[in-house]
């Protein structure tokens, strides 16, 4: 059963993970290795996997459920599973009364997403979504360039996502689930959505008001989800964000822009461009501009596809939530935006690509 810390308090967390492949392995249990404040006593996977740690001391389970019966000192859980799996194990843990760390996508609808909103909520419970990206050190860099205001307001955002193929899970549990609808939910944009559109809400400071979106498979022969995605989300006044997504890329890189009123940034992986414009070309909107350029390289990890480094930026916040008691933090509400958000491009592409109003979610 979970319990609600108050200020001050300091106690060893107990968790469990559910789901122990790729992303646990790598990427969870590294970092939770790394913690004096948190342990993880248990274990649930289909698939037993033995860890070679020494440091590691938990019971196995390979049915969460029964691990929830049995194990009555847990004060979290993290769902590391397949996205289709995420709605049903995080709602039976939240009726158990434990807080939910959730890999992303929180859920693969918004109806379902709102319904684990609500009671986390009625259960006085943290639900928390892994929005691990903003936790790297170079878009940590670009959230202090954005709040100096050096750039003034960004009023539009492009994030591209290059992958040259889609994650691949571990050999005896189904490597490719990402690529079949009734286990991932959809493709690319299910799977890398989430990671966009939180970072687009953070630097846009709003919410997108309509989409226009496009996907594409090129292996319809073998797969049911798509491999390349792109979308238009404007934003109230006039702001925007162009999204695209690829697993058939030639290189694996991120590429993200964001361009303010007085200049902009530029990041490619661990590189960070800042253009600023000069004082006395600011009110100039010819090609007569001017701009300094502030170039540095912010060591990101970005090939780690476990992204184990960021991974305890992201738990911090997570233990704050715990200790506050904030039911109702950011992080949250910005995982049923990316749900909502994913839904209605998905609407979009099956309406031959036709604009999709996106109503506010109310929350």
């Amino acid at each position: 059963m979970a319990e609600h810390f108050t200020q001050g308090t300091i106690m060893k967390l107990k968790g469990a993970i559910i789901g122990n492949g790729f992303i646990a392995n790598h990427g969870h249990f590294p970092a939770y290795l790394k913690r004096n404040d948190v342990s993880i006593i248990a274990v649930s996977d289909i698939v037993k996997r033995d860890h070679p740690d020494n440091r590691l001391n938990y019971v196995y389970f390979n049915d969460y459920k029964q691990m929830l019966d049995q194990i009555n000192d847990l004060h979290f859980v993290d769902i590391s599973t397949h996205a289709g799996s995420h709605y049903e194990i995080a709602k039976d843990c939240l009726n158990h009364g434990l807080h939910v760390l959730c890999e992303k996508p929180l859920t693969i609808n918004f109806s379902q997403a709102l319904e684990l909103y609500k009671l986390a909520q009625k259960n006085k419970l943290i639900l928390f979504p892994c929005h691990n990206y903003k936790h790297s050190p170079v878009v940590k860099s670009i959230k202090r360039v954005v709040k100096s205001n050096k750039i003034g307001k960004i009023h539009t955002v492009t994030l591209n996502t290059f992958r040259n193929t889609h994650a691949v899970g571990t050999n005896d549990w189904k490597p490719d689930w990402r690529r079949y609808k009734n286990l991932s939910g959809g493709g690319i944009a299910m799977d890398h959505g989430s990671h966009s559109l939180y970072l687009t809400f953070d630097w846009l400071e709003c919410y997108p008001s309509s989409v226009c979106a496009f996907g594409h498979n090129k292996n319809t022969n073998i797969y049911d989800t798509e491999d390349t995605f792109n979308a238009s989300f404007l934003f109230p006044n006039g702001k925007q964000a162009h999204v695209f997504l690829t697993w058939t890329a030639g290189v694996r890189k991120v590429i993200y822009t964001l361009q303010g009123e007085r200049g902009a940034i530029r990041v490619e992986e661990d590189d960070m461009e800042v253009a600023i414009m000069r004082e006395h070309d600011k009110d100039s909107i010819s090609h007569k501009a001017a701009w300094d350029f502030e170039r540095t390289k912010i060591s990101s990890d970005w090939m780690d596809s476990s992204h184990v480094n960021w991974f305890n930026s992201m738990f911090d916040k997570f233990i704050y939530a715990i200790e506050k008691q904030q039911i109702e933090h950011s992080d949250i509400k910005d995982a049923l935006w990316c749900v909502h958000c994913i839904e209605s491009a998905y609407k979009s592409i099956n309406q031959d690509n036709k604009k999709i109003v996106i109503p506010d979610i109310g929350v």
